[in-house]
């Protein structure tokens, strides 16, 4: 109650809650991309999967703070440069986003729809083989959600005392994900080049994750303005071609 009635507790709150909340789209933009690729009846059921897996992260994470102080401990030295716990798992997350970011890219401009159609329609065939694309997606936004997650916790405890203000924060922002899920991975469906923009802000977050965990510090505040810049071109662009569309 003392909590509630605190002035400082809800500002807190209430910027924890619009950090995660940034710091949760490129975890949308790829539960998004896993989702637009499998077939439209267990789309919605990853999404809320992957979602529902990122708060469950979080929320276990926060609760196990000294194990996530402690991985900041030095684990071994690459040419005298020292590797620790985060920075491993930044440079394995960053690896991994990278590969799936190009993969889906070289399927989306080199294979095209046809490819997508053809992979969804075998899908269909078996029960079985649903099963194990929900399985194998689900598999794999989880493990990006505890890359995204580290980051997210510790940009928690760098700026708030109290855990259950944390924990507090950590659900809004994913309940607001969760709403926000469905309607912007609709929209990078419909537009196939916000799809591909979409992928290399993936690629570029890899980036970022690699650099990291290399302790070379690239402020996100110049990542996220760039894909605002880029999104913003790209919207014009598809305003654009509408435009032209209904003249024609």
């Amino acid at each position: 109650m003392q909590l509630i009635s605190d002035p400082n507790a809800w500002i807190a709150f209430l910027t924890l809650s619009a950090l995660e909340i940034i710091l949760g789209i490129d975890n949308i933009i790829f539960i998004s991309v896993i989702a637009n690729r499998l077939p439209i009846e267990i789309r919605e059921k990853v999404r809320r999967f992957g979602l529902i897996f990122a708060l469950v992260t979080r929320i276990l994470l926060l609760l196990s703070l000294s194990w996530v102080m402690g991985l900041t401990a030095p684990l071994f030295s690459i040419s005298e440069h020292v590797i620790s716990g985060r920075d491993l798992i930044l440079l394995l997350g960053g690896f991994f986003l990278i590969w799936k970011a190009s993969k889906e890219i070289y399927v989306e401009v080199e294979v095209g729809e046809h490819g997508e159609a053809h992979s969804n329609a075998n899908s269909q065939n078996a029960g079985k083989s649903m099963m194990t694309l929900f399985v194998g997606s689900v598999l794999q936004i989880g493990l990006l959600d505890i890359i995204f997650s580290l980051d997210s916790v510790i940009t928690a405890v760098g700026m708030v005392d109290q855990i259950s203000v944390m924990i507090a924060a950590v659900l809004a922002s994913v309940l607001i994900m969760l709403v926000a899920a469905k309607p912007i991975g609709d929209f990078v469906h419909r537009h196939p080049s916000i799809k591909v923009l979409a992928l290399s802000f993936l690629t570029v977050v890899g980036v970022v994750l690699i650099a990291e965990g290399m302790s070379v510090h690239i402020p996100k505040g110049y990542v996220y303005v760039a894909m605002a810049f880029s999104l913003s071109v790209e919207l014009l662009n598809i305003r654009s071609r509408e435009k032209k569309k209904r003249q024609g």
